[in-house]
């Protein structure tokens, strides 16, 4: 008897460390209308992200998951990449732990040489979710 190998379509996702408990995102790679769906969730507010407003790039440490939370000209752009590794399901679904990197990239009119010191600044965030497939 040989076993079905699935990719997920769909993860959810949620902070694991005291100050990220508040952090909570859903992620379809696919939907009804064919486009991937992030929506992410903090103290400071929600976020719905759909088809092109989501980037992938695949690398060796597994899919990045790009989302820009804020822009601010003249001030700074966050954005959130998620690390979303290659699953396998077997069976229902699976648990994992992932990393989200919450970046701030100061920004200028001027351009990032009248920056002061770092450029960018990040905060890693610990998740744990599940994955799972909705799509057959």
């Amino acid at each position: 008897m040989t076993s079905q190998i699935d990719e997920p379509d769909q993860f959810d996702l949620h902070g694991i460390e005291h100050r990220h408990m508040d952090v909570h995102i859903s992620y379809s790679t696919t939907s009804i209308t064919g486009q991937p769906l992030f929506n992410y969730k903090d103290l400071k507010g929600t976020h719905n992200f759909t088809g092109d407003e989501i980037g992938t790039q695949k690398t060796v440490v597994g899919t990045m998951v790009i989302v820009t939370l804020e822009s601010v000209p003249n001030l700074h752009v966050i954005t959130l990449t998620l690390l979303m590794p290659v699953i396998n399901l077997d069976c229902s679904e699976r648990k994992f732990k992932t990393i989200a990197i919450r970046t701030t990239n100061k920004t200028t009119i001027a351009g990032d040489s009248l920056v002061k010191g770092a450029v960018q600044s990040y905060e890693v965030l610990d998740l744990q979710g599940t994955a799972y497939s909705v799509i057959s």
